[in-house]
């Protein structure tokens, strides 16, 4: 199994929603790959994240009797008569005693060598099944939102899968610690930190590249509720460049230069 089948099946483990075939071969792979935990983490962290920030809603009571209405529209199976049995059949089965049952195992396969049936129909299906729920109850979501990580998560997996990934750290003056992760291979740096401040209304964080003396614009972002951020830097980052964050008016500074002191500035030689 490669890392990428690996990555489908955590997936399909974080939603509860593998086969028993499917979770032995999640779990073996995860026993001899351990580096490959961060596709775990990553799974879960999305389910848990989008199962807090949703709240359900009320099927209207339309859809219950549609769903009703379409079932007693199928087919029903009738059961089979029973084969009529002579009395002399019923008397030579009486005599002849119960016959022993044959017992017939099915081979179970114990390990994959390619992909285990997590593949293009079982996602279409659970898609499906998604796309079911959210029709009843989380409106707001798509499928295609709950699929596809944000861009921030996406960068930064992929700077933390690079051979030439390295972090700094630096700490806020109200103790929240913000970490730079970034890759020269991939031209990526994102900045992640959990507790920052909210802020006030009309501003927003915005990150810098720090050149020397020369501040350069990096992008806007704002933390979640709980203060938790994961931003990706615009532009590509440079040797011996800061990492900066200022607060500035909505939408950016309006000429391009740090209107504040930094909240924060991460070193990164």
């Amino acid at each position: 199994m490669n890392e990428r089948d690996f990555a489908d099946l955590a997936v399909g483990h974080a939603l509860n929603a593998l086969s028993e075939a499917d979770e032995r071969a999640y779990q073996e792979a995860l026993a001899g790959n351990p580096q490959w935990d961060h596709h775990v983490r990553g799974a879960v962290d999305t389910v848990a994240a989008l199962s807090a920030s949703i709240e359900p809603v009320e099927p209207p009571s339309a859809v219950r009797a549609s769903l009703l209405a379409r079932i007693s529209e199928l087919p029903q199976e009738s059961a089979e008569p029973r084969d009529a049995r002579t009395s002399a059949e019923e008397e030579d089965f009486a005599a002849a005693g119960i016959a022993p049952a044959a017992i017939v195992r099915e081979p179970v396969a114990l390990r994959s060598s390619a992909r285990t049936g997590w593949g293009t129909k079982r996602w279409f299906a659970l898609a499906a099944s998604f796309a079911a729920v959210l029709v009843l109850g989380f409106g707001a979501v798509t499928v295609s939102q709950f699929f596809a990580p944000p861009a921030a998560v996406v960068a930064l997996q992929q700077i933390e899968d690079a051979p030439d990934a390295q972090s700094a750290s630096a700490t806020m003056a109200d103790g929240t610690v913000a970490t730079a992760h970034w890759s020269p291979s991939t031209g990526q740096s994102v900045l992640v930190a959990d507790g920052m401040p909210e802020l006030a209304d009309g501003t927003t964080y915005e990150l810098w590249f720090v050149r020397g003396e020369t501040p350069i614009a990096a992008g806007i972002f704002q933390p979640d509720a709980d203060g938790k951020a994961t931003a990706v830097l615009q532009g590509e980052m440079q040797v011996g460049d800061v990492i900066a964050v200022t607060i500035e008016p909505a939408g950016g500074s309006p000429d391009g230069t740090p209107s504040t002191d930094p909240v924060v500035a991460v070193a990164t030689a």
